[in-house]
């Protein structure tokens, strides 16, 4: 019984990013933010509890990338549908009420692209499971931050944080967000692990700098903070990507001029 521990809580996850994915079409975009972030949670500590019990295994984690990519792949994905839909329609205060891709109401096959990114999402996973030099470190955006940047996008939206409900909802920022998160994706850019091998700030100073910052972006800006949070992630990644190329780069030079 103790092997399948981890497993149940895999399928916490995966149950949670279905209630969401409810929720979402719904128009109930609090009610999913809860059942995403429990997700995370379960999704988090999943693997942390199976190296506890010492029962790793290759089907739990075939089943962590199943319940991924339903949180973490399909939830963003109807995040921009919905919100796509809405803008299409006009619609800021109120949600549609039916699905229709024929006719003057026909606006949601034109909020479909929204699902590309469900789709690189895939692409990242498999990827991910295949990859041995994912190890440490994440080559190209994990998927649960870009569920983080997506779903701060959706709170921001539902309670208007800064009047900056408009331009969330904007079509061309939407639209230009597809393709700006689908290749994040499956990007070969090197991107901070917020995983800790052992907890003390030696070795592990990028992620305690990270999880404070994030702490800090949302106790201040509240919903918004979850897509600040992921863009100072990205930001902080790429700026460590580039100190970390250069150094690399002079020890090649002095290893050569030796």
């Amino acid at each position: 019984m103790r092997k399948h521990i981890p497993n149940i809580i895999t399928l916490l996850n995966l149950f949670c990013g279905c209630c969401a994915l409810a929720c979402i079409f719904y128009g109930q975009f609090p009610q999913a933010f809860l059942f995403v972030f429990v997700g995370g949670l379960a999704d988090y500590s999943d693997g942390m509890v199976a190296r506890w019990l010492e029962v790793n295994s290759p089907f739990g984690k075939e089943l962590d990338s199943l319940a991924d990519m339903v949180t973490f792949g399909v939830v963003p994905g109807a995040i921009i549908y919905m919100l796509l839909v809405i803008g299409l329609e006009d619609a800021i205060l109120g949600y549609p009420d039916s699905l229709s891709f024929l006719g003057t109401k026909g606006l949601q096959m034109m909020a479909l692209p929204a699902f590309l990114v469900s789709t690189f999402a895939a692409l990242r996973l498999a990827k991910f499971n295949l990859d041995v030099r994912q190890s440490e470190d994440f080559i190209g955006l994990n998927t649960p931050a870009c569920t983080a940047f997506v779903v701060g996008l959706m709170l921001t939206f539902h309670f208007d944080y800064y009047g900056l409900r408009p331009y969330v909802g904007n079509l061309f920022f939407l639209f230009a967000l597809i393709p700006i998160l689908s290749y994040l994706l499956v990007s070969e850019i090197p991107m901070i692990s917020f995983k800790f091998k052992k907890f003390k700030w030696k070795g592990n100073e990028r992620q305690f700098i990270l999880i404070l910052l994030s702490i800090l972006f949302v106790i201040i800006f509240q919903g918004l903070g979850f897509s600040l949070m992921i863009l100072s992630y990205v930001g902080l990644s790429v700026f460590d990507f580039i100190f970390e190329t250069r150094k690399a780069r002079k020890r090649q030079r002095a290893s050569n001029e030796g």
